[in-house]
């Protein structure tokens, strides 16, 4: 599941944010604190994860200790399900 998540954040990064449907994302891979993510995709993405996986994003949540990796990200929608 945990994978599934990733692949499907890293896929919509790479189209939709970064317009690179070929850019390859590591789970790791640093997302705001690289500047690879501004502020604005930050949103962009937020909208997709709670829409995709039905999980409520708080604003509080939105900085690069909760959103800065896929991993991260997985964690807590995986937590919230």
């Amino acid at each position: 599941m945990t994978t599934e998540i990733i692949t499907s954040i890293a896929k919509f990064i790479a189209e939709k944010i970064l317009k690179l449907p070929s850019k390859v994302i590591s789970p790791d891979e640093a997302l705001i604190s690289s500047g690879l993510i501004d502020s604005f995709s930050l949103m962009d993405l937020a909208l997709f994860i709670e829409d995709t996986f039905g999980v409520r994003i708080e604003d509080t949540e939105l900085n690069a200790e909760t959103f800065d990796t896929l991993n991260q990200l997985a964690a807590l929608i995986a937590s919230r399900k």
